[in-house]
């Protein structure tokens, strides 16, 4: 990882500029620059702080042979990109890196307790140290953001001076110089202090994160976006700005979608035409789309013409049905479907190349194990591809996979292209009946039960929009928050009974309209990735094993009886029965953030016990 260049580089004896000698600043994985330390994040390297820089130009000072293209063609198509990449690789032999940029500016010595702007303390070239103590400057511990994604720095001048009666000058016209020190009395805000030699009274931090603290002080947020570099004009923002602990999460949430790589996309061989697509969509017919190929290929079409066309029709009937432009999520809707379906129906091996990225078999066990419990359809996922890209981040709010809120732009001018990581792995695809799914659906008292949930968080979906006029509908159903809950009781069970760590298996739901399945699968591509353990789950006799103990294990909390008894819980009151005691996961497993969790739905309370969809196996 690599800062910008400075402004101004010296010449060579020649008068030239010689070439870019980056000074290198840490390392991180691949798969943490999509979803830990992407485009707008801060990430702290031994005692310095940077925030990663735009995409901007990455175009150029991206290497090829270490950031690749990927190719998803579904995926591409929602986005409105052409491609992905991804990040380069870190090492010692790397020719570039991810860029960044220093932030926050604002530094302070701790022998001299001076507070001041980087730059102000003279460090010597590529160092980070006071130029008169020659100590290691410390970063501001506190930044400020807003929810309309902009970051800036803490506003020390105005949060020491707001007494003082001087709100009409000029930040730093003052005269003094800012200074700031711990008393070590205890580890709350209250023993930072803040001063200035100008001789106003010195002040604690104490209040500093109260949600009006920067209102009271006159002060609206100013729109920088430091990621894109100093010469990006400030955005109009309406937003009051908040403060927030430099390694808080809330400075950054990634705004990430994926899709699985499903027949007829998922060999490969239409990766040649990725940058072409739109245009062969506008074309009418067979013989439009031969002359366009041999145009731009010069008669050695990498596909062939029934295939391509193939390709287009398959495209085609992933439109939203009766919509010419359709919204966001509807596309997304319609890409889940086409997955459910392709789930349901497979793809065998056998059939395929071995460049084939989905296999999905009917598994050799007896299914009827299953139908007691009301699960059917089980599949068997040998290969699966999954392509997640950081399409926006956002601040302050963290967005589940239903939510469009205020997200941040990675860039300042539109992409071809985004950042992605693939992971390749293997998984376990279950539905249940639809027949007792409908009955149980039909009960008053679920219904009401999820009702509760589905208010709550289409509230905070109202609070996060980014146009409260166009808010998405909850998707909060009584097979959803079962499906949701089940998929978290079934990844815990196997962290405990398969050997794999929760955090490497992620769950996939298709609860939308008639879909009523369940994908759980390897979520890394480290030592818990495809070797076949959780596809053997995957048998109908293990599986049934395992869905009956963790309905066992649901059937009691730690903190019981406040968890079941819960009238809300979670983020904004989206959860009721559910903890980190009993169903919820690592958040990188989980598609909805841990919320729309509740495992009375499983098991029933002990008022209610018929609520439960599997109450029938309770002893």
């Amino acid at each position: 990882m690599t800062p910008p260049p400075a402004r101004r580089r010296r010449t060579g004896t020649d008068g030239r500029a010689p070439a870019h000698n980056l000074l290198r600043r840490g390392a991180v994985r691949r798969s943490q620059m999509i979803t830990t330390y992407g485009v707008g994040s801060l990430i702290a390297v031994d005692h310095e702080s940077f925030v990663v820089s735009g995409l901007d130009g990455a175009d150029t000072h991206w290497n090829s042979d270490e950031s690749p293209k990927i190719h998803e063609r579904r995926l591409a198509r929602l986005l409105g990109v052409q491609h992905f990449r991804l990040p380069p690789a870190s090492d010692e032999a790397s020719k570039d890196g991810v860029r960044v940029r220093r932030f926050p500016l604002m530094q302070s010595c701790p022998e001299c307790n001076e507070l001041r702007r980087h730059r102000d303390f003279n460090p010597p070239p590529g160092r980070s140290i006071c130029g008169t103590c020659e100590a290691d400057l410390v970063p501001s511990r506190f930044v400020i953001a807003c929810e309309g994604g902009h970051l800036d720095e803490f506003p020390y001048w105005h949060w020491v001076h707001r007494t003082s009666g001087s709100g009409s000058i000029t930040a730093g016209q003052c005269g003094g110089t800012l200074k700031l020190r711990t008393s070590g009395r205890s580890s709350s805000l209250r023993s930072i202090v803040v001063s200035c030699t100008c001789g106003v009274p010195e002040v604690s931090m104490e209040g500093s994160f109260r949600r009006n603290a920067l209102k009271d002080l006159g002060l609206r947020c100013r729109g920088t976006r430091p990621w894109l570099g100093t010469s990006v004009p400030a955005e109009s923002c309406g937003f009051t700005a908040r403060t927030l602990q430099r390694g808080s999460s809330a400075v950054w949430q990634p705004v990430l979608k994926s899709a699985l790589s499903i027949p007829p996309w998922s060999d490969g061989r239409a990766d040649p035409l990725a940058e072409h697509w739109e245009q062969l969509r506008d074309l009418n017919g067979r013989e439009e789309v031969e002359m366009c190929l041999k145009f731009v290929f010069k008669d050695e079409i990498p596909v062939p013409v029934d295939e391509v066309m193939a390709l287009l029709d398959a495209e085609r009937e992933e439109d939203p049905d009766g919509e010419e432009t359709p919204a966001f999520d509807h596309r997304y809707r319609a890409l889940r479907h086409k997955e459910y379906e392709r789930l349901r129906a497979g793809n065998d091996e056998r059939e395929h190349s071995r460049d084939e990225q989905f296999v999905c078999e009917t598994p050799l066990g007896d299914p009827a194990d299953l139908h007691p419990l009301g699960v059917t359809g089980p599949m068997l996922v040998k290969k699966l591809r999954e392509v997640r890209a950081l399409k926006a981040f956002t601040r302050l709010a963290d967005l589940d996979a239903t939510t469009e809120g205020r997200e941040a732009a990675l860039s300042t001018s539109e992409l071809t292209w985004l950042p992605a990581m693939e992971v390749r792995g293997e998984g376990v695809f279950a539905r249940l009946d639809d027949t007792r799914l409908d009955e149980w659906e039909r009960s008053t008292a679920v219904a009401a039960r999820v009702e509760r949930m589905r208010t709550a968080h289409e509230r905070l979906i109202q609070q996060r929009a980014a146009d409260p006029t166009r808010v998405p509908a909850s998707p909060a159903t009584p097979r959803m928050v079962l499906l949701h809950t089940l998929a978290h009781v079934l990844i815990n069970e196997w962290s405990l009974d398969a050997g794999y760590p929760a955090a490497a298996l992620r769950e996939r739901l298709y609860a939308d309209g008639d879909m009523s399945g369940m994908l759980i699968y390897t979520a890394t591509s480290d030592s818990a990735g495809s070797l076949g353990g959780l596809v053997a789950q995957g048998e109908p006799d293990r599986l049934a094993h395992t869905i009956r103990a963790a309905v066992r294990r649901a059937e009691w909390c730690s903190s019981d009886p406040l968890c079941v008894e819960s009238e809300a819980s979670g983020t904004g009151g989206t959860n009721l029965a559910a903890c980190h005691a009993c169903v919820m996961l690592p958040e990188t497993s989980c598609e909805h953030n841990n919320l729309l969790l509740d495992r009375a739905l499983l098991v029933g309370t002990p008022e209610e016990p018929q609520i439960g969809f599997f109450a029938h196996l309770q002893t």
